[in-house]
């Protein structure tokens, strides 16, 4: 109805202002026709002889001459005058004689004349032309009228086709508004302008309010809408919207996930440090909508309670083991022999103290250090050795080392992992400095990598293992590589000699600057861990951890 009321608005508009520009034309036309008439009836020879030689009468040569004239061209009148004013000449004859209604002086002085004026006659339009002799002086004038009412009726009878014309306009606007609007309620699914607007209103306060992200993106893959949260979640501003996904987002899973190149429900990625679960749903039009959560709490809370377990095995192991080791001591003091005693108790003290020992001389940050002494600890009592590398030297506490902790904790895990159930199972962690860089390397003597799968390994969602019942897993590595490249680093993994995997992680700026320089050499942290390690062979890029997984794992995992 809004539609049909503006449609019929601009059609009574336009019909109006066509109107009235025609009024004024019409009247243009006719003043010009009165004016042709009389210039032509001025130019008529030994008519101005006839005002010099004869008398105004009704039958006079100019009457007959002006009766004619009018005749043919359909005027209203046709009157002559002389210089008086004096009529010669009319429509109706006993106006002849008698002086005109209408001032003459314009057209008498010499000038010609058009308007539309009252007369004996009505209104009508004039048109008005000296009459001149043969030397070109004035002897009179001719006024030609045509009647107001024939211009009238000649705009009255324009109305009709007018206003059918209108109609037509009207009618096909009518049903363009209709098809307009019929479209309008299916794409609106037939909702109220008032339930649209609170609808929207809604949607901007669900929208900012949920704790999810939230990404529209319509047919050609462009950011069309998103909420808060999901600039938070993936990096992005405001004015990312409207642009290609692939423009704002860095290649990889992230951006395959929500573009729509992977398929599934719950899909993981991961977007700088944070773990995300991604569902992306296709909308009508051609677009999609996806939604984020983040499960980095959650993972690290899953990863945590992993840990957790894993530590109660470990002191449920050790409490065994303690108790093992009590009972023994008990014999050894019921049996009398004390001196035997004191060495075994001193020898088992003495393992665990030196162990402290060899990694804190080597790895000065604490919180790594007490990352390696407590992963040697869960490895030894899940069967397997793990030690450090004869080249491991790190000489200062790091700039950020949660990083180089998450790192190391994931590598190690995923070693163990790789290595449970099998015997003799060892690691090898090696952390040095280059300069300002730090390198961990973390090799295993288990199944290793295939090398067709090595590119796929830091994939988010990638593994070959069981999901536990908090969660999903395919996260930690994809987290190692993630965290070593926001520091312009890398991760990368490569085989063992004698079979297993190489994990290398390089994380530059790692040290403070004031500790820039080259590598420490091994004379500068010899210790006990050297004894182990000695026969430990040179390495080169494709072979490392090959002899010394072997030698140098005792030194921190022996008897645990």
């Amino acid at each position: 109805m809004m539609q049909l009321a503006i449609a019929t608005g601009v059609t009574a508009l336009a019909t109006g202002l066509f109107l009235a520009p025609l009024s004024a034309q019409l009247d243009d036309q006719a003043m010009r026709r009165a004016l042709a008439i009389a210039q032509t009836t001025a130019a008529e020879p030994r008519l101005d002889d006839a005002l010099e030689s004869s008398r105004p009468t009704r039958h006079g040569p100019v009457q007959s001459d002006a009766e004619r004239i009018r005749a043919a061209t359909g005027a209203e009148y046709v009157v002559i005058m002389d210089r008086r004013g004096v009529r010669w000449s009319h429509t109706e004859p006993d106006e002849i004689g008698h002086h005109v209604s209408t001032d003459p002086s314009v057209v008498l002085s010499g000038k010609e004349v058009m308007q539309i004026d009252e007369g004996t006659l009505g209104r009508s339009a004039r048109g008005k032309v000296p009459l001149r002799d043969e030397s070109g002086k004035v002897v009179g004038a001719v006024s030609v009228g045509i009647s107001y009412e024939s211009v009238q009726g000649r705009l009255l009878s324009t109305v009709p086709e007018l206003l059918a014309y209108a109609g037509g306009a009207l009618a096909v606007g009518a049903l363009a508004a209709y098809l307009v609007a019929r479209r309008l309620q299916r794409r609106t699914h037939d909702l109220a302008f008032s339930d649209i607007s609170a609808l929207l209103a809604e949607r901007e306060a669900m929208l900012h309010g949920i704790r999810e992200g939230f990404v529209a993106l319509d047919t050609h893959g462009r950011i069309r809408l998103m909420n808060d949260e999901a600039q938070r979640l993936l990096d992005l501003c405001a004015e990312d919207t409207g642009r290609p996904l692939d423009e704002t987002l860095p290649p990889g899973r992230t951006t395959d996930v929500l573009a729509g190149r992977v398929s599934g429900t719950d899909l993981l990625a991961v977007s700088g440090h944070r773990v995300l679960v991604a569902n992306r749903m296709p909308t009508d039009d051609g677009g999609a909508v996806v939604t984020l959560r983040d499960r980095t709490e959650l993972e690290r809370l899953g990863r945590e309670l992993d840990g957790t377990r894993g530590l109660i095995d470990a002191l449920r192991a050790q409490d065994h083991e303690h108790a093992n080791r009590l009972h023994t001591l008990l014999g050894l003091l019921e049996l009398g022999l004390y001196e035997e005693a004191v060495e075994f108790v001193t020898e088992v003290v003495g393992v665990h103290r030196a162990t402290a020992e060899q990694v804190t001389e080597r790895i000065r940050d604490p919180l790594l250090a007490a990352l390696l002494v407590g992963k040697a600890t869960v490895a030894t009592e899940r069967g397997a050795s793990l030690g450090l590398s004869p080249d491991t030297y790190l000489p200062d506490r790091l700039v950020d080392p949660h990083s180089l902790v998450t790192v190391l904790g994931n590598l190690v895990d995923n070693a163990l992992d790789a290595t449970a159930g099998k015997r003799d199972a060892r690691l090898e962690v090696e952390i040095r400095a280059e300069g300002r860089t730090a390198i961990v390397q973390v090799c295993d003597n288990g199944p290793g990598v295939p090398e067709a799968r090595r590119a796929e390994i830091f994939t988010e969602g990638w593994t070959t293992k069981e999901p536990p019942a908090h969660g999903q897993r395919g996260i930690g590595l994809a987290l190692v590589r993630r965290l070593a490249e926001r520091y312009g680093g890398s991760a990368t993994v490569g085989g063992r000699t004698g079979g297993g995997a190489v994990f290398t992680v390089t994380v530059p700026d790692a040290l403070p600057e004031e500790l820039g320089g080259p590598t420490c050499d091994a004379s500068r942290h010899e210790g006990p861990a050297d004894t182990t390690a000695a026969e430990s062979p040179g390495r080169s890029e494709g072979s490392q951890c090959s002899a010394g997984a072997e030698d140098a794992a005792d030194a921190t995992g022996a008897g645990r």
